[in-house]
Order: C-alpha cells, then sequence, then structure tokens
C-alpha cells in the first residue's frame, strides 16, 4: 500500500511537471504570436503615414494637393495594384504556408502590412489624426478583450467558425462591388456587418491558433505557426480598425 501510494504521488508529480511546461511553452507561443501582430501593426502605420506625406503637399495658396506620387498610388490605374495586391498576398500566402520557410513567412508577412499600410494612407487624408487615434484605441480594447475571451474560455467556439468564414466571403464580394457602386448606405451596413463578423472571428481565431500549439513542434515549425496566427489576428484587427473608423470617424 505505501508503494502504490509513492507511485500515485509520483504519477501525479510528473503530470503537473509536465503541464507546467506544456502552459508554460502555450504562454510563450501566444506571446510570439502576438508579437508578429504588432509588429505587422508597426509597419502598417509607419508605412501610411509615410506614403500619406509624400502624396501630399500644399500649393500655393495653402491648399492640400497631391504630389506626382500621390497622383500615381491614388488616381492612376496604379490605385488598383494597390486595392487588390494585399487580397492577392492573403491567397499566396496561404497557398504556400506548407512549403516556405518560416524567414520568408516572416518576410512575407512583412511586406503584406507594408502594402496594407500604402493602401490605408488615404484615410489619413479623409479622417482627422485625433479621429484615427480614438478609433484605433477603441479597436485595441474591444480586440484585446475578445482575444482574452478566446484564450480563456472553455466553451468550444469552432461551431461558429465556418458561419463566420462565409460572412467574410459575403463581405469581400460585396466590397468588392460597392467600389464601383460607392454606395454610402451599403458601406454603412457592410461597416456594421465587419465589425460583428471580426469580433466574433477575433475570439474564434484567438482560441483556434491556441488549440493548434503543440509542444512538441519544432522550432521551425513553431516559428511558421507564430506568424501565421499573427496574419489572422492582424486582419481580425485592421478589419474592426477600417469599419469603426468608418462608423465614428470624424
Amino acid at each position: 500500500m505505501s508503494n502504490y501510494d509513492r507511485n500515485t504521488s509520483f504519477g501525479a508529480h510528473v503530470a503537473r511537471k509536465a503541464t507546467a511546461e506544456i502552459d508554460q511553452g502555450l504562454r510563450a507561443y501566444m506571446l510570439g504570436v502576438y508579437n508578429y501582430m504588432t509588429l505587422g501593426l508597426g509597419v502598417t502605420g509607419l508605412v501610411a503615414l509615410g506614403a500619406q506625406m509624400l502624396a501630399v503637399t500644399h500649393d500655393a495658396a495653402g491648399r492640400l494637393a497631391l504630389t506626382p506620387f500621390g497622383q500615381a498610388i491614388y488616381t492612376s490605374p496604379l490605385r488598383w495594384v494597390i486595392i487588390f495586391a494585399p487580397l492577392g498576398f492573403v491567397f499566396f500566402l496561404s497557398a504556400r504556408a506548407n512549403t516556405i520557410s518560416a524567414a520568408t513567412a516572416r518576410t512575407l508577412f512583412l511586406v503584406f502590412a507594408g502594402l496594407i499600410g500604402l493602401s490605408m494612407s488615404f484615410l489619413l487624408m479623409v479622417y482627422t489624426g485625433g479621429s484615427v487615434a480614438r478609433v484605433f484605441f477603441i479597436t485595441a480594447a474591444a480586440f484585446g478583450g475578445l482575444s482574452i475571451y478566446g484564450y480563456t474560455t472553455q466553451r468550444s467556439l469552432s461551431a461558429m467558425g465556418s458561419f463566420l468564414i462565409m460572412g467574410v466571403w459575403g463581405l469581400v464580394i460585396a466590397g468588392v462591388v460597392n467600389i464601383f457602386l460607392q454606395s454610402s448606405s451599403l458601406q454603412f451596413g457592410l461597416s456594421i456587418l465587419c465589425v460583428l463578423i471580426f469580433s466574433g472571428l477575433t475570439a474564434w481565431d484567438t482560441q483556434s491558433i491556441k488549440d493548434e500549439y503543440v509542444s512538441s513542434d519544432g522550432y521551425e515549425l513553431a516559428q511558421k505557426k507564430s506568424i501565421f496566427g499573427a496574419l489572422r489576428l492582424y486582419l481580425d484587427f485592421i478589419n474592426m480598425f477600417q469599419s469603426l473608423l468608418y462608423l465614428f470617424g470624424d
């Protein structure tokens, strides 16, 4: 009986130690995901600000005017490449996820973040700097709360995943159509739906990224998972931010 108790105690100790190691590894893994996401947002912000500064000047009367660079990215056919290039990048990254190295994935993610920044630079011409900053912090607070919920909840969110993905495809199609229709009422409705859908996706993606963690993964695979997880959360944040800015920006 004494030997049985000692063996049981030893087994429980090993189980607790293994659980602690998994928890520590999971925290490090998720921290890497959030760090990559933050880096991507930083690149997007810097590129957007730099592009806006290069695109805008003042004429002799003090009025805003576009520089040749601004005319190229905002009024020439090049603007269509800038608009649709990020979407093509997402498809490319998804298709090559299993074949590219972690270093290549990291580089492509940062290039993608830069393209998003270039395409979003016009927002700094449309909205005031104060409202952009205000909506950014609102988005950050909402995103943080939703991501924490997705990380900590014991309830499986997988059931709503396919529904949300279908909603994203609907948003993409309707958004492309509205580029040509220029309907403000449709854009208003799409913005509300976008906030709701990507709010749900933030929680679902966080839980999904957490569930994908495997403690036995090697460094290379763990890094790739972190980068692609960061890409998913980055897209959730960016889409929430743009929609909230349309709804509440000045």
